[in-house]
């Protein structure tokens, strides 16, 4: 052990003669940048395509210490935020990039939390602590590239297995201990937190990169400031210098010593409630919009509960605002969900290492960076936007005439965002039989809840379409088969759509009707259908009903008028 950690404790005015000390350094700094001629580039959406010329890969997480849990979190947590600031910055050729000028002071007014760093031979908890794991890689892709480095200091001490022992490391305090480089190309930097890992990368034309013994800058290496001790010097950590006693330590300071699930839910199924009941452990978090008949969480067992009132409120109003159908309704909700989805991310404790997401916020929280470095389970609302769309399509190409099928399709880089954040999710968690099948070994499949029967009166001879008239809930199909209907939805895709079609309109009820079919091309949550076969009445629906296995349930193919029109003649007496 480091003898002087245990005989010299730090103390608390060393820590202020420290920060006086800073904000001198800080104060010339900031005028030197007056007339440096430094810029802040622009960030624009990565191009996947784009050849990369350098990249560097750095573990997350490097111990599993209890003790060390908090530094490390908090370092993930602040590369998260930092990602968002650097990810996709386009530098321009023969323009100096500086870290600082594009990430600004790290404070808790912005989300940053209690990290590791590394000052004067010790790692203490510090507010921000850790983007030096982000300036380390962003050297290392300097140096693999050949840049010219402009700033670059080493870190006060080397870190067994680190990137100081190969000298490619680079510190940072902000503001004046900073990284710049620049080269006579233009390039694009790449940051991304995955599983487990850190990944940096420059991207720009590997065609007009030249071979290194003709680029600008000499050799990169001659530039760097060593500044490093040797590495026989053993770094004390929180783990391992046994000075609880220090006012930085974590249990002096009260951090976590173990990670938390945050549940992320919003509008209430009661399959996911139960899911929550029953998976949720002690110390989780939940957040929700609201308490309301739509947000009916189950609490109990959560050390915290955040809701979010005034977005759902808003959404509420709005909502009832809106037109039942149409592209300027669906692009007012994905606007709702991206403002909760925002709202939630800005909150997420460092801790929280599992997040369980609501679909509808899923590809909002990708594209934060909130699930960088996580794992997290996605509780299905519906179709993946990629199938749905697909689905949709299909649907139009067979109902040319309807308005509904096509009048509405999501902006492509939200299809993207979603289709990348399932691909990573460690499970699709739903109660839909085709979703389920989608999500393959990765599904997993609840019971639909199937509701207390609701005295539905005596069975009759009705055959029941529970649901809006609309293209995507199989009324196109209905109609060509042209059977007397019970309907208890509003007629959305035209005035006169059932135009020579016996057709009774009511409240939903279930008395008098024999069978309840929804030949639906689109179906999320086919409750009215669970009360049918709650109350024992037959059911037709589509497998896009999502109801496979339920007993009671006919399934039929979607769109297949033949199929459904032979379901229906086995119910005898339907009329």
């Amino acid at each position: 052990m480091h003898q002087l950690a245990k005989e010299e404790k730090p103390t608390l005015f060393q820590a202020i003669a420290f920060g006086f000390k800073a904000s001198c350094f800080r104060t010339r700094r900031s005028l030197q940048n007056l007339g440096g001629g430094l810029e802040r580039f622009p960030r624009v959406s990565v191009d996947d395509r784009s050849p990369v010329i350098a990249e560097s890969r750095s573990l997350l997480y490097s111990s599993g210490s209890r003790a060390e849990f908090a530094l490390q979190s908090g370092k993930v947590h602040n590369l998260r935020i930092a990602a968002r600031y650097l990810n996709g910055i386009q530098v321009d050729a023969d323009k100096v990039f500086s870290f600082w000028k594009h990430l600004p002071r790290p404070g808790r007014w912005r989300g940053f939390s209690k990290g590791r760093e590394l000052r004067e031979g010790c790692i203490i908890p510090s507010v921000g602590g850790g983007l030096c794991q982000l300036s380390n890689a962003l050297y290392d892709c300097a140096l693999k590239a050949d840049l010219e480095i402009v700033e670059r200091h080493g870190h006060s001490r080397v870190l067994p297995d680190s990137m100081a022992e190969q000298g490619r490391d680079a510190t940072l305090f902000w503001n004046y201990v900073d990284l710049r480089f620049r080269f006579r190309l233009r390039f694009q930097i790449e940051v991304i937190l995955g599983r487990g890992e850190l990944v940096v990368r420059f991207r720009g034309d590997k065609g007009e990169f030249p071979p290194a013994s003709q680029r600008t800058g000499g050799d990169s290496r001659d530039l760097i400031s060593e500044s490093n001790v040797p590495a026989g010097d053993p770094v004390e950590s929180c783990e391992t210098c046994g000075v609880t006693s220090c006012f930085r330590h974590p249990e002096t300071l009260g951090l976590p010593e173990t990670s938390l699930t945050a549940w992320l839910v919003d509008a209430y199924w009661p399959e996911y409630d139960l899911y929550l009941t029953g998976n949720s452990r002690e110390g989780d978090w939940l957040f929700t919009p609201i308490s309301g008949r739509n947000y009916r969480w189950n609490r109990d067992g959560f050390s915290r509960v955040l809701q979010f009132p005034r977005l759902a409120m808003n959404r509420s109003i709005a909502s009832r605002r809106l037109a039942q159908q149409g592209a300027a309704r669906q692009r007012a909700l994905l606007e709702f969900d991206r403002k909760l989805a925002n709202g939630y991310a800005t909150r997420i404790p460092a801790s929280a290492l599992h997040l369980v997401v609501s679909q509808n916020l899923l590809p909002f929280l990708w594209r934060s960076g909130a699930l960088g470095g996580r794992t997290f389970d996605v509780l299905m609302t519906r179709l993946p936007l990629t199938h749905l769309e697909d689905t949709l399509d299909r649907a139009a190409r067979r109902w040319p005439e309807s308005e509904t099928l096509s009048d509405f399709r999501a902006d492509p880089e939200l299809l993207k965002d979603e289709t990348d954040a399932l691909a990573e999710a460690d499970h699709w968690i739903t109660p839909h039989s085709g979703i389920a099948e989608i999500a393959g070994d990765r599904a997993i499949k609840l019971d639909w809840e199937i509701p207390r029967p609701s005295g539905g009166g005596e069975a009759g001879a009705r055959l029941l379409f529970p649901a809006s008239t609309l293209g995507r809930k199989g009324a196109w199909e209905l109609r060509s088969i042209g059977l007397p209907l019970t309907l208890t939805g509003p007629v959305i895709e035209s005035p006169d759509f059932w135009s020579g079609v016996e057709v009774e309109r009511r409240d939903f009820s279930l008395e008098g009707v024999a069978v309840a079919v929804l030949p639906a091309w689109v179906e999320n949550q086919p409750r009215r259908l669970l009360e049918a076969v709650a109350a024992g009445i037959p059911v037709i629906a589509t497998d896009a009903c999502g109801l496979g296995g339920v007993d009671g349930v006919t399934v039929v193919e979607a769109g297949n008028t033949e199929m459904l029109e032979a379901a229906i003649d086995r119910f005898a007496g339907v009329k």
